[in-house]
């Protein structure tokens, strides 16, 4: 009888190939005015002026997830993707059960601190959380907001549903460390249609989240409402999500979407971690968005 090879048969070519591509855009850390320090991956090329573009990961993922964006958007425009607070080597935020400003002032004060005074901002899942609240409370500051995949938060649930989401994630945290997390979670990340390579790198990421600011991201996700941010602002927005996505629905994005007052975009054949997965389609979509956000700013600017 020939063996059966394991789930993870490969995985360290595959990882290999993923760290080596990685290479190309080593992590860097900006020391901000507060003390904290925010690690980040940029590509940013001499010769173009298009606006930067700021990419924000989600609960189970890092600044390492964008490498494939950042192969391909990187020759038009300055791409920067950070390690969220509590993240790579980012320092956490203060606050225990954390709340959307609390990573947004961060986000300003990276910015800040790298002189970007206005960009286009992508957030997936949980980063749409953040990109949300930055957007409500810095319009000025963004030129287009793409939400991908957003995870809506549980703000405005009751509180028993708020606590035992938040707890049950804490439990699964406990129990199974980031290794095992990526090992039971990374999956539902992706579409059946996910190549080997995809899942390998939702795995590689995931396994690398730091269990301090996995669990903070936590309770941001409990006390978060991002519908109610989006109110409040008035930009460029667009949602999109994937056809197969299992963790932020459809259905569920199409409320983000009528919050934003903005029609869904659905990629086929995608799930919720779609820009791994469908690299192609999803930097089509970004590329598309800050054409776009692009053109509307050199309009407001010569009226």
């Amino acid at each position: 009888m020939s063996a059966v090879p394991s789930a993870n048969a490969g995985q360290p070519d595959r990882h290999a190939a993923l760290e080596a591509r990685l290479a190309s855009y080593p992590a860097q850390q900006s020391s901000l005015a507060s003390q904290r320090v925010l690690s980040y991956r940029e590509v940013n090329r001499a010769g173009h002026d298009a606006l930067p573009l700021v990419l924000l990961h989600g609960i189970g993922s890092g600044a390492a997830s964008w490498v494939q964006q950042f192969d391909a958007l990187g020759e038009s425009r300055r791409v920067l993707a950070w390690d969220a607070p509590g993240y790579g080597a980012s320092t956490p935020v203060a606050a225990p059960s954390p709340a959307a400003q609390d990573y947004a002032a961060v986000l300003r004060e990276w910015l800040d601190t790298l002189g970007i005074d206005r960009c286009v901002l992508v957030g997936h899942s949980l980063g749409a959380i953040i990109a949300g609240a930055f957007a409500a409370a810095n319009s000025q500051r963004v030129a287009g907001l793409l939400l991908l995949s957003p995870a809506g938060g549980y703000g405005a649930a009751s509180a028993e549903v708020r606590d035992a989401k938040r707890d049950q994630r804490l439990a699964m945290l406990n129990e199974l460390g980031p290794q095992g997390l990526a090992e039971k979670r990374s999956a539902n990340m992706l579409s059946a249609h996910a190549s080997d390579e995809a899942r390998a790198w939702v795995r590689w990421n995931m396994s690398r989240v730091i269990p301090h600011g996995y669990a903070q991201a936590t309770h941001l996700l409990a006390n978060a409402d991002l519908a109610s941010d989006l109110a409040r602002y008035a930009g460029r927005v667009n949602v999109a999500v994937g056809a197969d996505d299992a963790i932020t629905t459809p259905a569920a994005c199409e409320k983000i979407a009528q919050a934003a007052r903005t029609p869904l975009q659905v990629v086929p054949g995608a799930g919720h971690a779609g820009y791994i997965e469908a690299p192609a389609a999803y930097t089509a979509l970004i590329d598309t968005f800050c054409r776009a956000s692009g053109r509307n700013e050199a309009d407001e600017l010569s009226q």
